[in-house]
């Protein structure tokens, strides 16, 4: 959302007026989901997507319209098998999608809103159907509401993944977690590692795992996976991991390393329902052997964990 929310915002405090559309519903082939976000300025440049194809040009279309008429207004698009493509559906489907004019004076509640994701806190954006205004509340909601007056958007914290160990299998997980919308930290407090290799995307830090999370506790939205095979250094992480509401903590290593590994945690006092949250040997088993497989491995378990257990829709 805050891919969204910063350009929108850039445009309010320069006193333009710029479209939100927003995917309230899609059925059948839809290649965004419901809650994603689509801005569009007053001269049709625009940011994010709510389809492709000739929907969003219809999109960009009345966005120039409502702009001057209006405060919202709701579009569905039903399209055939036949005509799919051209609308940019894999096969035939119905999109709807809801526009609202966001106005100057509504700079504030956007600023709450992508302050409150840049502090990793939860609440939700209420967009007004009749008036266009905005109100940003901290009380979080779950789901996409579309109701006749308004339609409230989930605001959640983006997903964290701190990667502990700057090694060569980091190196490929970086970059593929960053494109996958994570805010991704690599926690390695031996230099020299750090500084002979490049972690695209990531921010590095030179820090023991425990003095790391202190100062920053991962919270929900968090996955931390162990890569050192050094128990000094994942240890250190792994026992502030399981003290954290952390969404997914996994750990490189054989199987019988993985059984030192809990052993020697259950001897700090670890319960065996906090060490059950461990995925050990990290990633899904799909006969990875070089290190961007076994990264793409570890990427695709930490989504899927995501996905079904924590934030099922979330963008």
């Amino acid at each position: 959302m805050n891919d969204i929310l910063n350009p929108l915002l850039e445009e309010l405090h320069a006193g333009r007026s710029a479209i939100l559309a927003v995917v309230t519903g899609t059925w059948g082939s839809a290649p965004r989901q419901a809650g994603s976000l689509m801005l569009v300025r007053a001269d049709g440049s625009f940011e994010g997507s709510v389809s492709g194809g000739c929907v969003e040009g219809s999109v960009i279309a009345e966005a120039g319209t409502l702009l001057h008429k209006g405060s919202s207004k709701r579009l569905n698009f039903s399209v055939s098998n036949d005509d799919a493509f051209a609308v940019g559906l894999a096969c035939g489907g119905t999109i709807a999608v809801s526009l609202f004019a966001i106005r100057p004076e509504n700079a504030k509640q956007i600023a709450s809103t992508a302050n409150a994701i840049q502090a990793r806190c939860s609440g939700c954006l209420e967009l007004f159907y009749k008036t266009g205004s905005t109100q940003f509340l901290s009380t979080s909601c779950r789901n996409l509401v579309d109701e006749e007056g308004s339609l409230r958007l989930p605001v959640r914290p983006r997903p964290r993944l701190d990667i502990l160990g700057a090694v060569h299998i980091a190196q490929a997980l970086a970059p593929m977690a960053t494109l996958c919308g994570f805010d991704v930290t690599v926690i390695d407090p031996r230099q020299a590692f750090t500084e002979a290799r490049r972690f695209d995307g990531a921010s590095v830090v030179n820090d023991w795992p425990d003095e790391y999370f202190n100062r920053k506790m991962p919270d929900q939205a968090t996955a931390v996976v162990t890569m050192t095979h050094d128990p000094k250094l994942d240890d250190a992480g792994l026992i502030p991991a399981l003290n954290s509401p952390a969404f997914y903590i996994g750990c490189l290593g054989s199987k019988k390393t993985h059984a030192s590994r809990l052993t020697r945690l259950r001897e700090t006092g670890i319960k065996a329902d906090s060490l059950a949250r461990i995925y050990g040997p990290v990633g899904l088993d799909i006969g990875s052997k070089s290190p961007a497989e076994i990264a793409v491995s570890i990427l695709s378990q930490v989504i899927h964990v995501r996905r079904s257990k924590v934030y099922p829709d979330a963008i």
